[in-house]
């Protein structure tokens, strides 16, 4: 889409995007606002083009694994009284095909030109490796 930007940001604590999924159950279960969010501290300033069409691509144990279309962007106020932005996110977790990263702190913007495509599109269908493969595969270029 013309004029997109995407949002890439490490998932802090999971090991694999089953673990996601299970812990979006967890969460829902308890009572967890559906669809699902993601608080940060900082406003993205590129908000019109996340909303065009945008998505949350999710880096899991270094590795872009997943993403989610971002519905929304919504004001959160934390118990502090800080302004915070709650980035509202369709509940399907898309499988993307496996790009490294490095760590790095908070949230980067993603071009789509250097979005990972999802899996089911690359491949045809989806497959799953173990993510320790996945990111050896995607170090030497081989998606």
């Amino acid at each position: 889409m013309k004029n997109t930007i995407h949002m890439v940001k490490l998932c802090v604590g999971i090991d694999s995007v089953e673990h996601l999924q299970d812990y979006r159950a967890r969460m829902r279960a308890k009572g967890a606002p559906d669809p699902p969010r993601h608080v940060t501290r900082m406003w993205p300033r590129r908000e019109a083009e996340l909303l065009n069409g945008g998505s949350l691509y999710w880096v899991i144990r270094g590795v872009i694994q997943a993403r989610q279309r971002i519905l929304r962007l919504d004001e959160v106020i934390g118990e502090d009284g800080i302004r915070r932005c709650g980035i509202i996110m369709d509940p399907e977790i898309i499988r993307t095909t496996a790009a490294p990263r490095r760590p790095f702190q908070g949230w980067r913007y993603l071009t789509p030109s250097d979005a990972p495509p999802d899996l089911a599109k690359a491949c045809g269908q989806e497959t799953n490796l173990p993510p320790e493969m996945a990111s050896a595969l995607a170090e030497i270029g081989v998606r």
